[in-house]
């Protein structure tokens, strides 16, 4: 473990775990209230927050979370139904912990006590005949800590407290163990307890109250009423630095399950900061970017050794690199997940009906991507629940479902990943976006306009259709910042929409942001990047078909034509054609189109480098990346050359 981990940072990490287990635990509940397995889930979670909390000295969070846990104790015994309306008030409460967690705000003692009183509140309103009697149970515990708890933090008195919240109990304490004075190390803990409960809870709220150091210390839990079979005791583990990595609290253990265990041992796996992934990744590109020279040395040298260590370092590099993309790779469930809670307060405030769909969550993204989408992601759905979908009794009375779907699917094709918000609700009204883009001088009165072009019209900056402006939208910034962050991730925002039958807003997003496999080819002096995941294939122009397409910019490419673009005159290099120019077909989703080059030069593993504040607004290019021999290459914008192309062909056709 490093010297230099911080324990509260650890413990805010794992807390913020706990508030997503138990935010996810409330959202499930919300559908199957009685499943009492939810229940306990929750109220494991609750316990395990407050238990930690205290360890790591938030005391404002402990002393909170244990009133809410007390409260969600009664739902439960089966005191009390889980209420919708109890469980938005233990979700406000939910984000009053994580507000505690990231350091409270000046208000939080009378924000905390408005919340307990409104969880008490619903608590009594939900009270009621579903209360189900249950026998209190006789238990007999004896338990003795580990030499070194005392040092590791583990206070015996919290231990016991915590045992006499859960019932009537008597507490005796064997010493014979504590050895005389003068050998007696103060730090260790040499006294076992003996405890006697009377409660109604199950043994499993009993083993709750040790659930940290369970694995390391000795207990026996015997009921009374039973033949007194002793329960498996639990010795602690032969080495004691097992025994300490396990009690020490800058220590990371593996977040417990839903049942307080731990689930596996501390070396199936390794908490790592994101900033050190991001660190390894620039080394790694370094090394990209160095093996390029040496390959480059080698090629030119006739010493065979000097090749065959090129080879082996090249080798070894792109398996670094591959090693190192997978581990920077999350699944996008981890993304889709905070929508739920979105869409249950989302229901709430609209009063419309609403059930969210999932598909695809297992696609992988680059970290760095999963966390830039966060944003817009929240804008389309907002946007899709506030102008799509119709209110309950608007959906009645044209024959819908009641409630309105919206569905977040992800899948990958190619280099790229596809996330997709789609709705069943009105759809996007044409004539009211072409009105208001008038109006606001987004578009020219009368203009003729695509199909895709109007409908892209919403993501400009200050566009809205709300009448009015509410909490959920009419300021007409939300799909401006989905615009800006895609473009900013080399993303592309495709969007349908069908009138009484809803839109779908797909959003095509790189793999990856560090390193990609590139083809790099020549177009005058200029040495260029395209994203090998974007190329189709490779065609030889002829002097002739170059001749023939002048003023066409169309090739024959088995019986359908492709628009292309010639670099060169695109880029204005001044340069002459030469003899034998070649066409590289790229595209994205259906859309192709080529681009013709003097050279290629072959594939070429590419460190991403960012543009400059100048170059950043050039839109044919989305970064640069440094070659073998020290000279620079752009990466052209595969997204901007399709729709360019594209352009250029539509002004074609509609001029014959």
């Amino acid at each position: 473990m490093s010297a230099n981990l911080d324990p509260i940072a650890t413990f805010r990490v794992e807390a913020n775990e706990l508030l997503e287990r138990i935010e996810q635990g409330l959202l499930d509940l919300s559908k199957r209230p009685a499943d009492r397995g939810l229940v306990d889930d929750v109220f494991r979670s609750l316990h395990t927050l407050k238990g930690s909390g205290a360890m790591f000295g938030f005391d404002a969070l402990a002393a909170f979370t244990h009133h809410c846990e007390t409260a969600f104790d009664r739902v439960r015994k089966g005191e009390v139904a889980a209420t919708q309306n109890l469980i938005s008030a233990v979700l406000a409460a939910q984000d009053h912990m994580r507000n505690l967690i990231e350091g409270g705000s000046p208000d939080q003692e009378a924000t905390g006590r408005a919340l307990l009183e409104h969880i008490e509140r619903e608590v009594s309103a939900a009270s009621g005949p579903t209360a189900v009697a249950i026998t209190p149970s006789q238990w007999r515990i004896r338990f003795g800590l580990p030499p070194n708890a005392l040092a590791n933090g583990c206070n015996p008195l919290a231990l016991l407290a915590e045992m006499r919240e859960l019932g009537e109990c008597s507490i005796a304490a064997d010493i014979s163990a504590v050895p005389h004075l003068t050998t007696l190390v103060p730090s260790e803990c040499f006294i076992v307890w003996e405890v006697q409960l009377l409660t109604d809870q199950p043994r499993s709220a009993i083993e709750d109250v040790f659930m940290f150091i369970i694995d390391d210390m000795e207990l026996d839990i015997q009921k009374v009423e039973e033949d007194k079979v002793s329960d498996v005791a639990r010795e602690a583990p032969a080495s004691p630095t097992a025994a300490a990595q396990a009690q020490t609290p800058t220590a990371n253990p593996q977040p417990p399950n839903i049942d307080g265990r731990q689930t596996s041992k501390s070396g199936d796996s390794v908490r790592v900061p994101a900033e050190r992934l991001d660190e390894l990744m620039d080394r790694v590109g370094e090394l990209v970017i160095a093996q390029s020279r040496l390959s480059q040395i080698a090629a030119a040298s006739l010493d065979l050794n000097l090749r065959a260590v090129s080879e082996d370092i090249e080798r070894l590099s792109s398996e670094l690199r591959d090693t190192m993309m997978v581990l920077r790779m999350v699944p996008v469930g981890t993304l889709f997940g905070r929508f739920r809670r979105l869409v249950h307060d989302l229901a709430r405030d609209t009063g419309k009906t609403i059930e969210l769909t999932t598909d695809g969550e297992a696609t992988e993204v680059d970290k760095t991507v999963i966390e830039r989408l966060a944003d817009p992601l929240v804008h389309l759905v907002r946007n899709a629940v506030d102008h799509g979908l119709e209110s309950p009794e608007q959906r009645r009375a044209i024959g819908k479902p009641e409630a309105g779907q919206v569905r977040l699917a992800a899948r990958q094709s190619g280099g790229e990943v596809i996330i997709s918000i789609s709705d069943d609700g009105r759809g996007i009204d044409r004539a009211r976006v072409r009105e208001r883009g008038e109006a606001q001088g987004l578009i020219s009165a009368g203009a003729q306009l695509s199909d895709q072009e109007l409908l892209q019209i919403i993501f400009q900056p200050g566009f809205s259709t709300a009448q009015t402006v509410t909490n959920l939208s009419g300021r007409g910034v939300g799909m401006d910042v989905v615009k800006r962050t895609i473009d900013a991730l080399r993303g592309s925002i495709d969007i349908s929409s069908r009138p009484g039958n809803g839109s779908d807003v797909s959003l095509r997003i790189p793999l990856t942001l560090a390193i990609i496999d590139g083809l790099l080819v020549r177009v005058g002096t200029g040495r260029y990047v395209i994203p090998l995941s974007a190329v189709e294939e490779c065609l030889a122009l002829s002097v002739e078909e170059d001749l023939r397409s002048r003023g066409r910019s169309f090739i024959s490419l088995r019986d359908s034509l492709v628009p292309f673009l010639r670099l060169r005159e695109l880029f204005q290099t001044g340069t002459q054609p030469e003899l034998h120019q070649k066409v590289v077909v790229i595209s994205t989703g259906t859309e192709r189109v080529g681009l013709v080059v003097d050279q290629i030069i072959g594939d070429h593993q590419t460190v991403i480098k960012a543009m400059s504040k100048l170059h950043e607004d050039i839109a044919m290019f989305s970064g640069a990346t440094i070659l073998g021999d020290g000279s620079v290459a752009l990466i052209l914008d595969v997204v901007h050359l399709v729709a360019a192309g594209q352009q250029e062909e539509a002004q074609l056709r509609a001029a014959e």
